[in-house]
């Protein structure tokens, strides 16, 4: 199963507005909405993403290019892992915390926007480990 590449960038487009409102602003809670929206998304197999409906409706099918289901479903992960650690540090009071993991998503999200991939580049590494692992 294949992911149009519109709605990948479509969905780190959200990320990173929301990520830079949520700093700029100093409001946390703005992550929260983002985690509800990741999450619901993760869950779905996207079909709950904000971002992704919104680009559904903006861009339609999506065009040619197109993204593995796996791939975006790991990189959706971390991105609710990063969230979650982000909010769970806010609750805490550990605001700088709060503040770097947020900072780390949005950096990935940013990066891949610009072409580079980090969530891509850690799940190679992971299914690399995997099959050195499974050799032994």
């Amino acid at each position: 199963m294949e992911v149009p590449v519109s709605y990948v960038k479509a969905n780190q487009i959200g990320i990173v507005l929301f990520v830079a409102a949520a700093l700029a602003l100093q409001q946390p809670w703005v992550l929260l909405f983002l985690w509800a929206v990741q999450t619901a998304g993760l869950f779905t197999g996207g079909r709950w993403n904000l971002f992704v409906w919104a680009a559904k409706r903006i861009v339609g099918a999506g065009g040619p290019d197109t993204q593995s289901f796996e791939l975006t479903r790991f990189n959706n992960t971390l991105a609710v892992l990063f969230l979650t650690l982000s909010l769970i540090c806010y609750l805490f009071g550990w605001n700088v915390a709060g503040a770097v993991f947020a900072l780390l998503l949005l950096g990935a999200a940013g990066a891949a926007l610009f072409g580079y991939c980090i969530g891509c580049t850690v799940y190679f590494q992971f299914k690399q480990w995997k099959a050195r692992r499974n050799r032994k």
